[in-house]
């Protein structure tokens, strides 16, 4: 299998696939990473969990419709285009 663009693009959606079904209470929560560890005070850098946390958030809540049909988009082209 050959590196081309087609291929890095398919491992990024995998990659965003991943982060969008990571349940905050079944796993995040479990390593640590649940929603009350990330507060911090007025006037505070938020850490790099808190920012991290905040990355898969904010995948699950904006990218769940356009996953969908990227999705559906990359399974028709493979079915046609194996």
């Amino acid at each position: 299998m050959a590196f081309t663009l087609y291929s890095l693009l398919q491992a990024a959606l995998l990659c965003v696939n991943a982060i969008a079904v990571l349940h905050e209470e079944r796993f995040l929560k479990t390593v640590g990473w649940g929603t009350d560890q990330g507060i911090g005070g007025f006037g505070e850098e938020p850490g790099i969990k808190s920012q991290l946390m905040n990355l898969i958030r904010s995948v699950r809540t904006v990218m769940r419709v356009p996953l969908i049909i990227v999705n559906s988009i990359v399974i028709v082209l493979l079915l046609l285009f194996g």
